[in-house]
């Protein structure tokens, strides 16, 4: 089933955005250097923009942007079950004048809330940059 005003499928959408994770994965796990780093970062994005543009989506920038979006709930998972292992006994505190402001629990509730509302922004962020240059490219093959 496609989406009609996207031109993507659901599963499609998941799939592109799911082309994401594994730069997730390496960075919180530090497993890979900055060559490797810089392909699991710009590779998926030329898939998206390929995607789009090769099957003529009629609303590109809206389905990069879903994307995206979809992305950006992947990339906040995946630094939610990831973060002991990425932080392990040195995890983000509060500093300045919140510093021991909270309660250690509510600290690290409150740090991981605004982690992954960086990452969802992040993940709609670029959908859009995306989105906007498959735009641009759509209305120049038209």
């Amino acid at each position: 089933m496609r989406v009609k005003s996207l031109g993507l499928s659901p599963i499609a959408i998941a799939g592109l955005a799911a082309l994401g994770v594994p730069r997730a994965v390496a960075h919180d796990l530090d497993l890979v250097g900055p060559v490797v780093n810089a392909l699991l970062v710009f590779v998926p994005l030329v898939v998206w923009l390929v995607v789009v543009v090769v099957r003529r989506v009629p609303k590109p920038f809206l389905a990069l942007l879903l994307v995206g979006g979809v992305y950006g709930v992947l990339l906040g998972v995946t630094h939610q079950v990831l973060w002991g292992a990425s932080f392990g006994d040195e995890a983000p505190a509060l500093g300045g004048n919140l510093a021991g402001a909270l309660s250690p629990g509510a600290e690290g509730v409150l740090i991981r809330v605004f982690a992954f509302g960086s990452s969802l922004v992040t993940g709609l962020g670029v959908g859009a940059a995306v989105g906007a240059v498959a735009w641009v490219v759509a209305s120049v093959r038209r």
